[in-house]
């Protein structure tokens, strides 16, 4: 019997967090906005953002500094010094792939699935990841909000952009989305994705995950090959 798990042919991938581990950047680089914009370290204003900034890890950057600045010249003020200071840590060095990852990816590939690779971070920043880890020519597309209209997670845009512009699924349900986010999880359960993987590399634990519609939670991405080819090995039993 074919099952949702053993007919993927698409997989989604978030990056940081997910398949890159940057160690805590995200928050580096939102001090560096923050001060851009005049917050002062130290004060409840900086510690209220700094909170939503992690509550919505996944979501697109110059949606969570239009919700944290309001004003659209200052969200962009504090978007563009956030993704200079990000792409200065990257260029120093402090990004490097989870563990697994990029193996993961190419047996991904080499079973005949096509994977895409997903981030919230304008495509500037997922350009300088990319080419800092060698990933440029790893996967045949990657992605970010822009690139879908603008809209980036929780919204489902991405994963859709993926599964128009690969041809690699005949319907939605043979899209796998992971990721290490709630946000990552909504945008692949309002995809309609056959399966939905968070992981415990990144910014959220299990709870937050399967609360957001996780239906599988492994250690790390590196664990997504084996959930696929199990199910397929099952299913021709």
């Amino acid at each position: 019997m074919v099952t949702e798990l053993n007919d993927i042919r698409l997989v989604v991938l978030d990056m940081a967090g997910t398949t890159v581990a940057d160690g805590g950047l995200v928050e580096r680089a939102f001090a560096a906005a923050a001060a851009e914009l005049g917050v002062e370290p130290g004060s409840a204003d900086h510690a209220a953002k700094l909170d939503h900034v992690r509550a919505t890890m996944g979501e697109s950057k110059i949606s969570v500094f239009r919700h944290l600045f309001g004003e659209e010249s200052l969200a962009r003020r504090a978007n563009a010094a956030f993704e200079k200071a990000y792409g200065e840590l990257v260029d120093e060095g402090h990004i490097a792939p989870v563990a697994g990852a990029r193996e993961a990816i190419e047996e991904l590939q080499g079973g005949g699935r096509t994977v895409v690779l997903t981030t919230g971070f304008a495509r500037v920043t997922q350009d300088a990841i990319l080419g800092a880890l060698g990933w440029t020519d790893l996967v045949p597309l990657t992605l970010c909000p822009a690139d879908a209209g603008g809209r980036g997670r929780p919204y489902p845009d991405m994963v859709l952009e993926a599964f128009l512009r690969t041809g690699a699924a005949e319907g939605v349900r043979q899209i796998a989305v992971a990721g290490d986010t709630s946000y990552d999880m909504l945008s692949g359960v309002r995809a309609g994705a056959g399966v939905v993987a968070g992981v415990l590399t990144g910014a959220h634990r299990e709870e937050a995950l399967r609360g957001a519609g996780a239906g599988h939670v492994l250690g790390s991405v590196a664990e997504l090959p084996a959930l696929l080819a199990d199910a397929a090995v099952g299913a021709g039993r």
